[in-house]
């Protein structure tokens, strides 16, 4: 009985009808033009896949994915329809909206999730205006009716969404409807205090947070500054807890945002929507600042308009791992507004196999040992030359020295991930120049201690004379196109707008170029690209190759990077 009446308790809760807006936040997403037109035509295409199909409801597709469906249900499509220009893309939005109230609206079927409800509501708040113009009266009804059912959906069960980024949607999610729909006002203190519960829970005193996801702590912060911004607008007082880890976060995201804008792909993260970064940083109002030390765990090397970016902690472990990647001391490099050295990033969306291939070892730019743990991928990873081996154990110590000389900024780093299998240590070192115009490397393995070499010493009886054979990967982006000189010394690499960058490598080692991928969220498929790769082998207890990556000074300035400030890339 005690069961009976909770659920009737329940239902009567998403009885619960708002009755208008108090007031309606500015939209603050980020829609495309471009991408609003492609759906309009009929091209529907979400978490990377295309089903064409013009004329025809979202709502009457066979979701091939789950996470296709989560795209759909999400309503972040609403933004790419919003921002269609000459608002053709209004009747459209109405349109599936109209679909969607009628099939899902009694608070049953897909998408009633709590993340994906606070998502879907923050959008329907936004773009109100845009979505009621013109209504149809009964289409109205029924669209503030689910505002308030989904509000009070949102009020019980945002417990039940996963800590991290699933529950800052729903939370922020609640706190809009009750900043600015009539009647839901009373939620604002509990959502809240939860809200302030989950910043002290999942965001450290550095400003980052446990998957150490770069573009997820961007979705988290974005966030953060959306509820900032409406307590605002509302009048309502600030929050304590909210503005605490705004302030931390903001300096950790200038850290790992490249000289491009975009961030640095890490741990299943990709680049961010085009100007996303810069417009949650210019919202926080949080001014820039000088940050020492690591920023999440990764480390920054910035030369004039060369920035690095060095992964300088240990990936996380534990249930919440899914999507960590084995990328220790794996760096990215962009000059200007041109990323040249770069991670494959997440196959997640192209499937089981790739998903594996983006998160293994060689699928970073970070020194590998050939042959270690072969994984059973699928011929498509395979055949693009990414990767044949797996995730190694991850490591448990890593070490990290930054220091300055000479006006060159360096990181001696090192990690553990071998030495239990091998008795190994990866040893890397890096140096970029203060003009930008020189990074230097080197990368070994080395066994230090006696209990290391006597590891390593039965791993060598059991391989032939020609010892361990490694390798040091840097994958490029599939801008750059490379060319190996006629002596295969040197590799030039050509970026558009006329830049050039000259890779060596000197002492141990052999280099090549190989095939490589470029994985990219919301592609239909990978994109195919190059690898530099340095191949050694070591024979004795310790072996390193060293390399460098110059900008000649009198590489040609292309006029695509000059920028309106007057300062070249």
């Amino acid at each position: 009985m005690r069961m009976q009446n909770r659920l009737a308790a329940w239902r009567a809760g998403l009885g619960q009808v708002a009755r208008g807006f108090v007031s309606q936040p500015e939209p603050r997403t980020i829609g495309s033009d471009a991408r609003g037109r492609q759906l309009m035509a009929g091209n529907l295409m979400f978490a990377g896949v295309l089903i064409e199909a013009p004329e025809t409801s979202l709502w009457a597709l066979t979701a091939p994915t789950d996470a296709f469906e989560d795209e759909l249900h999400g309503f972040e499509w609403l933004d790419h329809l919003a921002a269609v220009a000459d608002g053709s893309g209004r009747p459209v939005a109405q349109t599936w909206l109209s679909d969607w109230l009628t099939r899902f609206g009694h608070g049953s079927g897909p998408g009633w999730t709590p993340d994906l409800t606070g998502r879907r509501q923050i959008r329907w708040i936004n773009h109100a205006l845009f979505l009621m113009s013109a209504q149809d009266r009964l289409v109205g009804r029924q669209f503030y009716a689910t505002l308030g059912r989904q509000t009070e959906f949102l009020a019980r069960r945002w417990k039940a969404s996963s800590h991290g980024l699933p529950r800052f949607e729903a939370l922020t999610g609640l706190i809009y409807s009750a900043c600015s729909l009539t009647g839901m006002e009373r939620h604002l203190t509990p959502a809240l205090r939860a809200l302030a519960q989950e910043c002290s829970r999942e965001i450290d005193a550095s400003g980052g947070i446990v998957t150490r996801n770069p573009e997820e702590l961007l979705e988290v912060f974005t966030l953060l500054t959306w509820v900032s911004a409406i307590l605002h607008e509302t009048g309502k007082r600030p929050d304590p807890a909210v503005d605490t880890a705004i302030m931390r976060i903001a300096p950790t995201l200038r850290s790992l945002r490249h000289s491009d804008g975009g961030l640095a792909r890490f741990h299943g993260g990709g680049r961010g929507a085009v100007g996303r970064l810069d417009h949650a940083l210019a919202q926080s109002g949080v001014r820039p600042g000088t940050m020492t030390g690591l920023a999440m765990g990764y480390a920054r090397l910035q030369g004039a308009r060369v920035s690095v970016v060095t992964d300088a902690a240990a990936p996380m472990k534990g249930i919440r791992a899914f999507n960590a990647h084995a990328g220790t001391l794996a760096f990215e490099m962009t000059s200007g507004r041109r990323p040249v050295i770069v991670n494959c990033g997440s196959g997640a969306s192209f499937g089981a196999d790739w998903r594996r291939a983006g998160r293994a070892t060689p699928s970073h730019s970070t020194l590998s040992i050939e042959g270690y743990s072969s994984s059973r991928l699928g011929s498509r990873a395979a055949d693009h030359g990414v990767v044949r081996q797996s995730l190694i154990e991850g490591p448990k110590l890593v070490e990290v020295q930054q220091s300055q000389s000479g006006g060159a900024q360096a990181l001696a780093l090192s990690h553990d991930g071998y030495r239990k299998t091998h008795g190994l240590l990866h040893l890397r070192s890096l140096s970029l120049e203060e003009d930008g115009r020189l990074l230097r490397g080197e990368d070994g393995l080395a066994a230090m201690t006696e209990s290391d070499r006597d590891v390593l010493d039965r791993v060598m009886s059991r391989l032939s004379p020609d010892g361990l054979g490694y390798a040091v990967r840097f994958h490029l982006h599939p801008d750059v196109q490379p060319k190996l000189d006629m002596g295969g010394n040197a590799i030039s690499l050509s970026l558009r707008g006329g830049e050039t960058w000259v890779f060596r490598h000197g002492g141990e080692g052999n280099m090549r170029l190989e095939q490589s991928v470029y994985l990219e969220t919301g592609r239909l498929k990978p994109r195919a690209t190059k690898q530099i790769v340095l191949s050694a082998r070591l024979t004795d207890y310790g072996s390193a190759v060293s390399w460098s990556l110059a900008k000649p000074t009198d590489a040609p300035r292309g006029h695509r990077d000059y920028e309106a400030d007057g300062h070249w890339q």
